[in-house]
């Protein structure tokens, strides 16, 4: 078996990917370790015989894929947050990358390591490959030998522990402060509506002093976070738009999440589902999906649905998230929307938007492809510092980049950068499970067969010290000295694809990928810097 598949390096990327993932949805004490999983079957495999290998190009491959998804996804979110917290998260993050690198020059001198172990480590326990790549580029310069063998090992022994530091610390800080993920992420609904349920309610005006006052003013002095629709005057039947006033005895239907609802039947008078029938009438309501890329990326408001049809957009289905549209919603490729309209503009309605599922199961390959280019020419653009640190952005680091910006851009003109939700998902996915599966089985001979080493030991030890002890401080300073919430905090500790996956898998929720996103381009930088750093002055 073993000789099959070191001759079938394809086999054994896929048995890999096959028994992480089912070992992966395991439940283990409530939890399950996700895809994260199969980066552990990849070191028991490597470690059994050192001719199982999987081509470096593989490794490659999914790291692009996957950040390059990532970014197009959080873009929006990215820049959006900088805009608003910009300087409280940068600070964090100084704070978080300074304690790291004081904490590898501490292994440093208690431990007696070389210089390229020190930066070895520092990159296994921070799973920084593109600060490693940047070590062993000074290393090779130089022609130092040694220090290439000793930077390697170093990151492999520290690398298994560099990924389980944060998933351990977060485990603990979860448990022992009784972190509600489900309560976080309501409360962050308005900030971050990613989890929102939207309802639809019919709601009978009794309230004389709402009379005669458009709802756009209504709107602006009671902020409500609702979309009106369809409103019942005397058996009449009319769509509500923003000059629309309300009188006693109207019965509007509203859409929103339940608790903004409540106050606003609490404000205008009192429920009114029973025995009110809208459908029977000359509008009605539909889901479509968003297909026709000359929509996508487009605010709801630019497409003038006033002028061209009487219909009203309630709400916007974004792979198993509500959103409540606004005028400000971006429409993306594989959105599903509901929408209110005349029976007759239901054709054209649906002409506009596309509607067609089997469209959103393809890939623009020349956007895709384009922005992929893009991002790897970025990767291999060298920065200069001084004289002895040069970094690349490398694979990682360039693909994230150009994604943020052309996910944050959304289009440019007749090229729509971003992909349909689900192809998107797929595509970071496959991406995730060859990064893992190639990063365990190339690194698990060296881990298994350094373990026998004394001096194994203590480099293992220094990276649990940098990797969990800088995990358990910054959680303990983001979560109570900078009030971050957990689930951000928990994307922004991800320094590795498996943790991310982990995190997303036990907040049951997406802001794990937003504090990913907010944090994962610049450090993956400033680690570059650092480890060289640490070579060079050590």
């Amino acid at each position: 078996m073993i000789e099959i598949l070191s001759e079938n390096p394809l086999l054994l990327l896929f048995v890999v990917a096959a028994l992480g993932y089912l070992i992966g949805n395991i439940p283990i004490r409530g939890s399950k370790l996700g895809v994260a999983a199969v980066l552990f079957v990849g070191l028991a495999f490597g470690g059994i015989d050192p001719s199982l290998q999987i081509p470096e190009f593989v490794l490659t491959l999914g790291l692009a894929i996957f950040v390059y998804s990532i970014g197009l996804s959080n873009g929006p979110g990215f820049f959006a947050s900088f805009r608003k917290k910009g300087r409280k998260q940068l600070i964090f993050l100084a704070i978080m990358l300074l304690f790291g690198a004081l904490a590898a020059l501490g292994i440093h001198f208690i431990f007696g390591f070389s210089s390229a172990s020190t930066a070895g480590i520092y990159a296994g326990s921070t799973t920084s490959t593109a600060a490693l790549a940047g070590v062993l580029d000074i290393l090779s310069q130089r022609g130092i030998q040694s220090g290439l063998d000793q930077a390697v090992i170093g990151y492999s022994l520290s690398y298994p522990m560099g990924a389980l530091g944060a998933i351990i610390a977060m485990v603990i800080f979860q448990r022992l402060w009784k972190i509600d993920f489900r309560q976080e992420a309501k409360d962050l609904r308005k900030e971050y509506p990613l989890d929102q349920v939207i309802e639809n309610r019919a709601i009978r005006v009794t309230q004389d002093k709402f009379c005669n006052i458009p709802i756009r003013d209504l709107r602006r002095k009671y902020k409500w976070q609702v979309v009106f629709g369809r409103l019942m005057r005397n058996q009449d039947i009319i769509l509500s738009n923003w000059d629309t006033s309300f009188c006693p005895g109207d019965i509007i239907r509203v859409a929103g999440v339940a608790e903004d609802l409540d106050a606003l039947t609490d404000l205008l008078g009192e429920s009114a589902e029973a025995g009110i029938h809208f459908e029977e009438n000359e509008y009605q309501h539909l889901r479509v999906f968003i297909s026709n890329s000359d929509v996508a990326g487009k605010q709801i408001s630019a497409l003038n649905l006033e002028e061209q049809f009487s219909a009203i957009i309630s709400r916007v289905r974004r792979g198993d998230n509500d959103l409540l549209a606004s005028g400000d919603t971006v429409l993306e490729l594989g959105d599903q929307i509901r929408f209110v309209a005349r029976k007759r503009d239901l054709p054209g309605l649906k002409k506009l938007f596309g509607d067609s599922y089997h469209s959103l199961s393809q890939i623009n390959l020349f956007s895709f492809g384009l922005g992929m280019a893009l991002g790897l020419l970025l990767g291999m653009i060298t920065f200069e510092l001084t004289e002895d640190i040069r970094f690349r952005l490398g694979f990682a680091g360039g693909p994230l980049i150009m994604a943020l910006v052309l996910g944050n851009l959304r289009r440019t003109g007749s090229i729509v950068w971003t992909l349909p939700y689900s192809a998107n998902l797929t595509l970071r996915q496959i991406g995730l499970i060859f990064l893992l599966a190639t990063i365990g089985v190339r690194s698990g001979h060296t881990f298994f067969s350094t373990l026998n080493d004394a001096s194994a030991f203590f480099v293992f030890l220094g990276g649990t010290i940098i990797s969990l002890g800088t995990a358990l401080l910054m959680f303990w300073v983001g979560y109570r000295l900078f009030k971050i919430p957990f689930s951000i905090l928990s994307g922004m500790m991800a320094n590795q694809p498996a943790i991310l996956d982990f995190a997303l898998t036990r907040t049951g929720n997406q802001l794990p990928s937003v504090g990913f996103a907010l944090m994962f381009p610049i450090a993956l930088i400033a680690k570059i810097v650092i480890a060289q750093v640490l070579f060079l002055l050590l």
